[in-house]
């Protein structure tokens, strides 16, 4: 049945309803100010150039552009009769202003108002000669943006602490005073109709493989989107398989993991208004590596890896199996374990399945509740909640104490995680096998834990596979994704990537 509410010309097939250039009129004086019509913020001053009979305007958006800057670097030299006295006529002064007759490290020459109006709206000061139908661009932001600090989302142990912010510029140069190389390439695009956001593709000239880059760069240009102002704006539209649950682009807000992956041969995206970059390909043993792996010493980053694959399994299917073996195997549970099961379970009126599912789902509710809460509230009812719940379940005898002690360590088992993400993903596979089990038992965690195999091993991520190197008949590579090795072995980049320079080290 077709929708009363929509018009019969919205159809899916057609482009976008934006013109290109958005705003074709002529560079006036009128036409800049119809653009800029109802916006209260916008500013705009006529001033003489001294010693001349020329008058320029002046235009900018108030707030996003620095008010002092505009008066000491643009106005006070158009008004210095030193500068340009005896100017004969509008090319003149604007010869003179390109030249450095007023002070601006970034100076622009726009004859078109759909430039001017992007720049205007964009932050910088535009002075209009009106005669030449001609405008000079300014950049002169506001420095009101948040200061560089410490990652609020992955927390530093032994590193360095400083994080991306939402400005796109001052996350480019976190990267630059890493990584002094001018070989370090940063292509900018604008990405969203409406926003014009800007996204910045980083990578390394001559060791990153250019065909990963370039598939990048053509995924930016085919967004097609009114804004870009949430991660998911971005993500959806640059992963292979949007419908997967699994996370295949991996992102961060560690300066220091995002030029340590873009040296490997990796391609970074910064996004202006993220506080965080990302890194393509990803591939699942990345999700499972940490920062600090790389600053520990390496047998004990190696034994840290192994036990979070080791709690990866836990968390995922230690539920499951208790329930299949509480409903159809109880043969091979010891009997004096059964014996405890069987009077921890004689006041409970609940079976297995309902206990396991009630209490994931209410550690959920607390996991959400602590997250979505204050920090110092949020922390409180996450370790309080649990508490009170898991100890007032047992005495009411509404759950047994040892499903509450099997949930309580899968859900343990799962802040080992490195990526949220992942985690997320990895939650919703844990009562998928629990369903699993409640209906097939052991064959269901056979036939479930088969299926996430295969639809992993389905995945790709910029041509690199999702399970790389574990699909590699390379055995040092495999052997590298869950131990670390020391440094001064670590002679050649990951070979999946296809980096242009293979070697890091002599």
């Amino acid at each position: 049945m077709p929708n009363p509410f929509q018009k019969k010309t919205d159809r899916a097939d057609e482009p976008h309803p934006r013109e290109e250039p958005r705003f074709p009129g002529e560079l006036t004086l009128d036409d800049i100010k119809t653009v800029f019509k109802d916006c209260d913020d916008f500013e705009n001053r006529e001033i003489t150039i001294a010693g001349t009979a020329l008058s320029v305007q002046i235009f900018y958006i108030d707030g996003i552009v620095s008010g002092d800057s505009v008066s000491q670097y643009i106005i006070q030299p158009m008004t210095s009769k030193l500068r340009f006295e005896g100017t004969p006529d509008e090319a003149a002064a604007i010869q003179k202003i390109m030249s450095g007759s007023v002070y601006s490290h970034n100076v622009s020459l726009r004859d078109s108002l759909d430039d001017v109006a992007n720049d205007i709206a964009g932050g910088f000061c535009v002075l209009l000669f009106g005669a030449s139908k001609k405008a000079v661009s300014f950049e002169v932001k506001s420095g009101t943006t948040r200061s560089v600090g410490e990652p609020t989302g992955e927390k530093v142990l032994k590193g360095a602490k400083d994080g991306f912010v939402e400005t796109l510029r001052m996350n480019t140069a976190l990267v630059r005073k890493k990584v002094k190389n001018p070989d370090l390439k940063i292509k900018q695009s604008i990405v969203g109709r409406q926003t014009l956001t800007t996204a910045a593709v980083v990578y390394m000239d001559g060791l990153t493989n250019m065909d990963i880059v370039s598939e990048v760069e053509k995924r930016l240009e085919q967004i097609d989107i009114d804004g870009a102002l949430t991660a998911a704006n971005i993500e959806e539209y640059l992963v292979d398989q949007p419908n997967s649950p699994v996370p295949q682009i991996l992102y961060t807000e560690r300066t220091d993991k995002f030029c340590m992956n873009i040296l490997e041969g990796r391609v970074g995206i910064l996004v202006d208004g993220l506080p965080y970059g990302y890194l393509v390909p990803a591939t699942f043993a990345q999700f499972m590596k940490a920062p600090e792996d790389t600053a520990q010493h390496f047998v004990i980053a190696s034994a840290v890896t192994l036990l979070r694959y080791l709690c990866l399994i836990i968390t995922i299917f230690l539920p499951g199996f208790y329930v299949a073996i509480a409903m159809y195997h109880q043969e091979m549970i010891p009997t004096q374990l059964m014996q405890s099961i069987i009077e921890s379970k004689h006041m409970v009126p609940f079976p297995t399945p309902v206990e396991v599912l009630a209490m994931l789902i209410a550690f959920e509710l607390l996991q959400e509740a602590s997250l979505r809460m204050p920090t110092p509230v949020g922390d409180t009812i996450g370790m309080v909640g649990a508490l009170i719940i898991g100890q007032s379940a047992v005495e009411a005898g509404v759950l047994s104490p040892f499903v509450v002690t099997v949930v309580a360590l899968a859900g343990i088992a799962g802040y080992t995680v490195t990526n949220l993400d992942l985690s997320a993903a990895v939650r919703l596979c844990r009562l998928a096998v629990v369903f699993a089990a409640m209906l097939l038992g052991m064959y269901g965690l056979a036939m479930i834990g088969l299926l996430f195999v295969y639809h992993l091993a389905s995945l790709d991520s910029f041509g690199v596979p999702y399970l790389t190197p574990f699909v590699s008949a390379d055995y040092g590579s495999v052997s590298e994704a869950v131990l670390r090795k020391p440094v001064r072995s670590q002679k050649f980049r990951e070979h999946a990537l296809k980096p242009e320079n293979k070697r890091r080290q002599k």
